[in-house]
């Protein structure tokens, strides 16, 4: 039995203008539409990479760019030049992903659906009429196997096994 602390009474009531309230509580307005910005804050639910695969494309400018103390440019220099790699790093991925996606993700989805087509509908059954066909395969196998190919390398030892070879400087 589930203790009473986890029960909770729920009045039911058919008269419709208490509810339409009620749903204008909950929901006084609709929710505001999405901010998009050119850097993002992913939440947990927004992680478009959640295995990790393409961990090694995380770059940023002082991987790919860096001065020694010795050296400096001008600061903003520096700083335009950074804001010029983001920029470009940002945007040229934008567009390459708008041009190409499209073409690659229907190329990719088809390729799946041809092996999974292919798996199902050729390779599986193809390995059940051999799982079925195999051991009449295997017994005729190892028949044509003991009756001519044992004899003939058990001889080829025999006349092999009296052969010595001795090296020797002279």
């Amino acid at each position: 039995m589930m203790p009473d602390e986890y029960l909770v009474e729920c009045n039911i009531d058919d008269d419709d203008e208490e509810y339409d309230d009620d749903v204008k509580k909950i929901h006084p307005s609709p929710p505001p539409p999405p901010q998009f910005s050119s850097t993002s804050s992913l939440t947990q639910g927004e992680i478009r990479d959640p295995c990790g695969l393409n961990k090694h494309l995380k770059i940023e400018f002082s991987d790919v760019l860096a001065e020694p103390v010795s050296t400096h440019s001008y600061d903003r220099v520096w700083v335009y030049s950074s804001i010029g790699f983001e920029s470009a790093r940002l945007w040229g991925y934008r567009c390459l992903t708008a041009l190409c996606v499209l073409p690659l993700s229907c190329l990719c989805g088809g390729l799946f659906a041809l092996l999974a087509c292919m798996h199902i509908w050729c390779v599986m059954p193809c390995i059940q009429v051999f799982h079925s066909c195999l051991p009449c395969v295997r017994s005729l196998w190892m028949s044509v196997v003991n009756i001519f190919i044992a004899p003939f390398c058990t001889s080829v030892a025999r006349c092999c096994s009296g052969i010595y070879v001795v090296f020797s400087k002279e």
